[in-house]
């Protein structure tokens, strides 16, 4: 029964550097399950369901930047990676997506556990690749080794991202009791060279040109992982007065120079010209705050952006260049040229962030007590060290309401979705002793709740749940907040607590519904525990949004005057 060419896909994972796995039940798949689990150096993991198991490989491969094994059976199973492949290719993250198949002669024809695999994630993969249906002949041995090398090749290369491998498996899928799996060493591994994406010297020339036309340049760095030395050159360049940096608490690239309060103040920029960019420079990959989304393409200023290889999107509308190189080669090109931004036009747009980091404090302090001042509160107990994950809709827009984060933040904002968030915070336990913080809404947490239903340890796992019984962002969004329909049909009214949850799966758990009692649970949140924890915010809905209205009034008062 040893089907050796899936052995050797499993040998050739590792000579490439990946050992982890994420496993998920079935049948079909049982060839390749096994020859992952025999494999000495490989460490696999099971989870039942596939649509959280991919999201757990999601939050694993973005920490450790190398790629996840998937392994499923045929059939909807497949179906269930859908929304995490999604996910980890506009994130950019590598994930070797791993589904038995039926041979091609039963497709269609009403055998069980059967769909159209083929291209089945269509767009979202970097590519898809299906596995020979038998290997009787060394033609297809060589085959099969060539697609494993194409496939793991692409998902490492720039931008990295999920790659499909389907394979076809015919009965029986079981060895005998005392088959032995042979792992060799020597399977042929094609390797890729990279070249350098430095600058030449006729590149500099030519852009060194083009810079000199600006005066007010703005640098905005997109969702990414911390990086010391980018930050660093962040930081030089802001205090040599060549550029203003504004950063979403995503980009992770927040330091006390940088302008992080923008989107209290961006609505109160005037329309003079001295106050507005004639060159956005980015890098990294989506920004959160839509304010700034829509002024910078309002603005119509030049739009340089910088990446090794691949597609550009034009998020800003005016998209003049696309440098490929290293991030880290322009911005010490950049440092080095003898050029300077306005004095005026940085200080317009530092003034306002300092003015909302000294008055909001005292702002959230009056509030009453709702999801936003808790949130406020919980940041200020979540160690440096942690990594902080957040869902999307209120939370991670609460996150950049809130201004500088010291802390890695990780959120989902491939898709924007609020499938996965769970399983995602979950796959990065699996990789760090470190803590790791979750903060979620209650409908980004419920329904991801499978997250959780497995046998590994994740004491270090804490949870911080915006339990509003609702969907609270609707009522802030201006379509759905003045319809007629919004409790029944954009909102989700729901009565569910979290400490059912908690006892089903053993974390330790604390509900508060008032400045006091957030207190005492934040006391000892993040000592060490067995077992993870969960506090429970419990809010009102309608209360949420008056407190988020009443914040921007009240700012916005403070700013006029």
């Amino acid at each position: 029964m040893i089907l050796q060419p899936i052995n050797d896909l499993v040998s050739l994972c590792h000579r490439k550097g990946i050992n982890n796995a994420i496993l998920s039940p079935g049948s079909r798949c049982a060839p390749i399950t096994l020859a992952f689990t025999r494999h000495q150096d490989f460490h696999c993991r099971t989870i039942s369901d596939e649509r959280s198991a991919a999201f757990i490989a999601l939050g694993m491969a973005q920490q450790i930047d190398k790629p996840i094994v998937l392994v499923c059976t045929s059939g909807s199973a497949t179906y269930n990676y859908s929304p995490a492949v999604a996910e980890a290719f506009f994130q950019q993250v590598p994930l070797i997506v791993i589904t038995a198949d039926r041979p091609p002669e039963w497709i269609d024809q009403w055998d069980g556990q059967t769909i159209r695999q083929t291209n089945i994630f269509g767009q979202h993969v970097k590519g898809s690749f299906q596995f020979p249906d038998e290997f009787g002949h060394p033609d297809k041995v060589w085959h099969a080794n060539r697609l494993a090398n194409e496939a793991i090749n692409l998902a490492m290369q720039f931008p990295q991202g999920p790659v499909h491998i389907n394979i076809p498996l015919r009965e029986p899928f079981y060895p005998e009791f005392d088959e032995k799996f042979r792992f060799s060493e020597d399977v042929r591994s094609i390797e890729v060279l990279e070249g350098d994406k430095s600058l030449s010297r006729e590149k500099k020339i030519q852009l060194s040109a083009s810079l000199d036309k600006f005066k007010r340049i703005m640098i905005v760095p997109g969702q990414q992982k911390p990086n010391p030395n980018i930050q660093s050159l962040l930081d030089k360049i802001i205090a040599a007065g060549k550029a203003l940096v504004v950063a979403d608490s995503i980009s992770n690239m927040q330091s006390e120079h940088s302008v992080v309060f923008h989107d209290h103040f961006i609505s109160h920029l005037d329309s003079d010209p001295s106050t507005t960019p004639d060159l956005i420079i980015s890098f990294g990959k989506s920004i959160i705050s839509k304010s700034l989304k829509l002024y910078l393409r309002n603005s119509k200023a030049n739009h340089w952006h910088i990446q090794p290889n691949g597609y550009t999107p034009d998020t800003f509308q005016n998209l003049a260049k696309t440098i490929l190189c290293d991030p880290k080669t322009f911005l010490e090109f950049f440092l080095e040229k003898d050029n300077s931004s306005t004095a005026s036009f940085i200080e317009t747009w530092k003034n306002f962030d300092r003015k909302i980091s000294e008055i909001l404090p005292s702002i959230l302090q009056e509030a009453k007590f709702g999801e936003y001042k808790a949130m406020a509160e919980c940041l200020k107990v979540v160690p440096e060290y942690s990594k902080l994950h957040v869902a999307n809709s209120m939370a991670v827009r609460y996150l950049n309401f809130l201004g500088k984060r010291t802390q890695e933040v990780i959120c989902n904002r491939g898709t924007s979705g609020i499938d996965g968030s769970n399983s995602t915070a979950v796959g990065c336990t699996f990789t760090t002793k470190d803590p790791v913080t979750l903060i979620t809404g209650d409908m980004a947490f419920f329904y991801d709740r499978n997250a959780f239903w497995h046998n590994y340890q994740m004491n270090n796992l804490r949870i911080i749940l915006l339990n509003n019984h609702a969907g609270g962002i609707f009522r802030l969004i201006n379509g759905p907040s003045s319809q007629p329909e919004l409790e029944e049909f954009f909102e989700t009214n729901q009565r569910l607590s979290a400490g059912n949850l908690a006892k089903d799966f053993g974390f330790e758990y604390h509900i508060a519904s008032d400045e006091r009692s957030l207190e005492m649970g934040l006391k000892n949140f993040f000592q060490k525990s067995n077992h993870p924890k969960i506090i429970e915010i419990q809010t009102a809905s309608p209360k949420n949004a008056v407190t988020l209205k009443w914040v921007k009034e009240e700012i916005s008062k403070s700013l006029k005057a």
